[in-house]
């Protein structure tokens, strides 16, 4: 009786045990759904764009390895260096306006009492309209004969600007836009980061005499500090593969004055017929990104120990 109880003990699978396996399965399910999305759309065109850096094809013939070749070609291009100089100039001017001015508006709408999920609203508006939207309004704005912006210059009895045909104004106006656009997603992320930080910090610096700034300095941030880190490896990972402005806008000028990376990659590739070397300054962008994410994350993490 004893050993047939006990055989019928262990031949009996857990019911524990099936729901964790069960669950497991149902997790592992999902994860490999991603992976595979992953692998096919981002990670199988990257591998394959390294490849085609050190080739030459029309995608008709066998393509032939010639090795660094297309690399020498982009670099000796004469929009080369504008189009780097113009990506960090752009990065780190978007990096000003798109950083800071969603984590304002944020601690703004953090601190309000009324009307803050209408606010929210509003301030994600633009990121609802499709980006080639967003540019086309700007385009109007920029109009040195009808648009806004002139408009309110000579209500202010200042003389017009061509934004878009200068090239004194055409990056800062492309900043001005990818900061519109954007603004919302940030807002909103740095509002959920607010809304975790514990009232009882606030209301503890409120009692000894702390202000606004003082508040934001000596608790918002410190409890803000890895969504900051966080969303500043993000912002210049985006800004500096910054395309639909350049693209719609101004086209690259004037004179390769707003010309990006990633546009002069789309002309390699689409105007001057030459895929490789839209792969060759893929592969440059890429490594350069990689060197500074690695370098970013390796500091912040040292910074947060």
């Amino acid at each position: 009786m004893t050993t047939v109880s006990m055989r019928g003990a262990r031949g009996r699978p857990p019911t524990r045990r099936r729901r964790d396996v069960k669950r497991n399965l149902t997790a592992y399910g999902f994860l490999c759904g991603a992976l595979i999305c992953f692998a096919f759309f981002s990670w199988y065109p990257m591998v394959w764009e390294v490849v085609l850096s050190f080739q030459r094809t029309n995608f008709v013939d066998p393509p032939v390895w010639v090795g660094l070749e297309n690399f020498v070609t982009v670099f000796e291009d004469a929009a080369f260096g504008p189009a780097w100089k113009n990506t960090a100039m752009f990065t780190l001017l978007a990096l000003v306006c798109g950083y800071g001015i969603p984590f304002v508006v944020a601690i703004v709408l953090n601190e309000l009492r009324h009307a803050r999920a209408y606010l929210r609203f509003v301030v994600y508006l633009p990121v609802m309209l499709p980006p080639a939207v967003g540019v086309l309004l700007f385009q109007w704005f920029y109009d040195p004969e009808a648009g806004l912006f002139n408009q309110i210059l000579g209500f202010l009895h200042l003389p017009p600007l061509d934004w878009l045909n200068s090239s004194d104004t055409a990056l800062i106006s492309l900043v001005v836009v990818s900061t519109w656009m954007n603004l919302g997603s940030g807002t909103l992320i740095y509002l959920a980061a607010l809304q975790t930080v514990p009232s009882e910090l606030y209301e503890a610096a409120e009692l000894d005499g702390a202000g606004l700034l003082k508040r934001i300095r000596h608790v918002t941030i410190p409890q803000t500090r890895l969504i900051l880190l966080v969303m500043l490896l993000l912002q210049i990972v985006a800004t500096m593969q910054v395309f639909i402005e350049p693209y719609l806008l101004t086209g690259g000028g004037p004179e390769n004055s707003t010309i990006s990376v990633v546009y002069l990659m789309y002309q390699y590739a689409f105007n001057f017929g030459n895929v490789n070397g839209g792969n060759a300054l893929g592969v440059m962008l890429m490594l350069v990104l990689m060197v500074f994410s690695a370098l970013y994350l390796r500091l912040s993490r040292d910074d947060t120990k």
